[in-house]
């Protein structure tokens, strides 16, 4: 399979750059990232647009370039579970890639955004070619089944304060490929949203995260927290050796 011209039609070179951050599209084989590429096609979502909902059959692979979704389950009653929120250059989807089954969880752009999609019968062609790129794929759903387990262990185990520093720490792996050398870390995350990830009320976090800012660990404002310490997140998330080099996979490729 030759890549021929316009692999990469419409992204730009900071799209590009930007993509090269994830941890996880960084570590690729030039031949598979180039192939994936050339397949993907853009799509923009207003803020509240549902990309999928749980039990719609599988559509391929995603990345997020601009905005952010929310991964999220519901009740009938209509109490949700946000379970995270996926920015740049973050890839998901790659459940259903594999099993073919129809999508766990409802997925919804939660700010005006681009993704990029990879569809299934694109990618499945791909795959036959290159079949040695399965193990490239198993790496990334792989990466996202030890985080579901820390996440279920953390919701079943955890005190609340040790909690909220946990899930501060993974939601801020993807914004650090965005931000310069000594600049502040910035979470687009509400205490709602942050709240509803960790089954607590928005009072009860909104405490907790005031007692972290008074500390000078992060500072909270409307609709974002910013992060101003986090070594110290780290030592009050009591991170074990294992989930610090898991936390140091998910650090930011260098930049081309």
């Amino acid at each position: 399979m030759s890549e021929g011209p316009g692999v990469h039609r419409w992204l730009t070179s900071a799209q590009l750059d930007l993509l090269r951050t994830d941890p996880w599209f960084g570590s690729l084989s030039a031949d598979f990232a180039s192939h994936l590429l050339a397949l993907a096609e853009p799509r923009c979502l207003q803020a509240g647009e549902t990309l999928f909902l749980r039990g719609d059959p599988p559509c391929g692979l995603y990345a997020v370039l601009e905005g952010a979704l929310r991964v999220s389950g519901g009740t009938e009653a209509g109490k949700e579970a946000i379970l995270s929120l996926l920015d740049p250059p973050g890839w998901f989807g790659e459940v259903a890639v594999f099993d073919g089954l129809p999508r766990t969880h409802d997925v919804v752009a939660e700010s005006a955004s681009l993704i990029l999609h990879v569809p299934t019968a694109a990618l499945q062609s791909l795959m036959q070619h290159m079949p040695q790129a399965w193990r490239e794929l198993g790496v990334l759903m792989s990466l996202r089944l030890r985080l579901s387990f820390i996440n279920m262990e953390d919701q079943a185990l955890a005190p609340a304060e040790i909690r909220l520093a946990r899930r501060l720490l993974w939601l801020s792996q993807s914004v650090m490929a965005k931000v310069a050398e000594g600049a502040p870390c910035v979470l687009p995350v509400s205490q709602t949203q942050l709240g509803l990830m960790l089954s607590l009320s928005r009072q009860t976090t909104n405490q907790m995260l005031q007692s972290l800012q008074a500390q000078g660990i992060l500072r909270v404002s409307y609709g974002r927290i910013e992060l101003l310490d986090r070594a110290q997140l780290i030592v009050l998330g009591r991170l074990s050796p294992v989930e610090k080099r898991i936390l140091a996979r998910l650090q930011p490729a260098p930049s081309a």
